[in-house]
């Protein structure tokens, strides 16, 4: 058995409190020592041993003294400890049958052993876990951990109150779509460029209202006219639509599908169940219209406006 460099102990220790800090900085609630240990209890018995094995070696002073550490078992002292343990087991394993009383003593001690080791674990990680407090603290960030109702919690300081305020106050307001609101959308990208009077043959109602709301967000913009008959405004998505749904281009819209699940979920989220039923239907019937052909007619250009 050889001993453990010390380097390997502090990146075991760096790594469980690294899980630790991101399992707070993750969890909506209060992380409870009850959590922690259920996740992390391994980890943390073998933290323990790896800082007993360093604060050995440490004290041991030289490698004669180390090797006498870690080669117990090659001792005199440590064979006749290992020969007795192995015909411990022996014993053990000769009466193999016990009795009721005996099964049921084992029972309530491998209880009392569990509950042993939950304390113990819960006792390392509070150990780390006040330290992650106290490094916190005492360093110049902005966040801290929190001990809150009974878990632990990660939170901006007191102090940066008027700065995460200020910040909060200047974040746009989540954007919120209708249902048909969406669907005109959802028409404009997969068909741009494309008129008012196509959206609405595809949707079967009037967009008029909706394109208003569109325009107003800057979610789509006009695109020059069509050269037809009445040379009707043509409309394209923008680079706010791009970046309110995290899309690199229009190349990576979700297919019809994706979409259809996405306006399921927006159904889940409507007040109105009527109106919830009645925008699946258009979606349906969205799905087929769009997987068809192009709208434009051949030898139909568009031009700036």
């Amino acid at each position: 058995m050889h001993p453990v460099p010390y380097k390997m102990v502090t990146v075991a220790e760096m790594s469980l409190k690294a899980k630790l800090e991101a399992v707070i900085y993750a969890a909506e609630e209060p992380v409870t020592l009850a959590q922690l240990a259920t996740l992390f209890a391994d980890e943390a018995l073998q933290w323990r041993a790896e800082q007993e094995t360093a604060r050995a070696v440490e004290s041991a002073g030289d490698a004669g003294a180390e090797n006498a550490v870690f080669d117990y078992a090659d001792t005199d002292e440590g064979a006749d400890s290992v020969t007795a343990a192995a015909a411990g087991d022996e014993v053990a394993e000769a009466s193999n049958q016990p009795s009721a009383e005996d099964a049921a003593a084992q029972e309530a001690a491998a209880k009392r052993l569990a509950r042993q080791r939950d304390r113990e674990v819960r006792a390392i990680l509070k150990q780390l876990l006040d330290g992650m407090i106290a490094t916190y603290n005492s360093e110049g960030r902005g966040i801290e951990i929190r001990e809150i109702a009974g878990g632990y919690r990660m939170a901006t300081k007191p102090e940066f109150h008027d700065a995460v305020q200020s910040f909060v106050k200047s974040l746009k307001p989540p954007l919120k779509l209708s249902l048909q609101a969406l669907e005109t959308l959802a028409v404009v990208a997969y068909k741009q460029p494309v008129t008012g009077p196509e959206v609405n043959e595809i949707r079967g109602v009037d967009s008029s209202a909706v394109f208003g709301s569109l325009l107003a967000r800057k979610l789509i913009v006009t695109a020059g006219r069509k050269q037809v008959i009445g040379r009707p405004i043509l409309y394209k998505t923008t680079r706010e639509f791009l970046l309110r749904f995290g899309l690199k281009d229009v190349g990576e819209l979700p297919s019809m599908e994706e979409f259809e699940k996405m306006a399921a979920s927006e159904l889940n989220d409507a007040e109105s169940t009527a109106e919830g039923e009645s925008a699946i239907e258009i979606s349906a019937d969205l799905s087929l219209e769009l997987d068809g052909p192009a709208s434009e007619e051949p030898g139909e250009t568009a031009e700036a406006e």
